[in-house]
């Protein structure tokens, strides 16, 4: 299932809104290198692979930009264990 995931840079967030629930991943930038601090589904959303979707853009988005990524979240760091075609982008 696909959801629109909206990039805030200035925020330094990912986000995805379901039935309602603001669905967030956090990072923080240190030059050329993002830092997945959090990311969060409230209860009401959660089951439906918005987790998964909200990691996707944001390694999608460290390609694009140049970026490594550290998964520094438990959720990103299981993630990226399950999508070794993102693991180039690891710092």
């Amino acid at each position: 299932m696909s959801f629109p995931v909206q990039h805030d840079r200035t925020a330094h967030r990912f986000e995805a809104r379901v039935d309602g629930a603001v669905c967030e991943l956090d990072y923080h930038l240190t030059g050329a290198v993002m830092t997945i601090t959090h990311t969060g589904v409230p209860s009401v959303a959660r089951g439906r692979g918005i987790a998964a979707a909200l990691v996707e853009a944001a390694f999608a988005a460290a390609r694009a930009e140049g970026w490594k990524v550290v998964p520094a979240c438990s959720y990103a760091a299981a993630w990226i264990r399950r999508h070794p075609e993102y693991q180039e982008l690891c710092a």
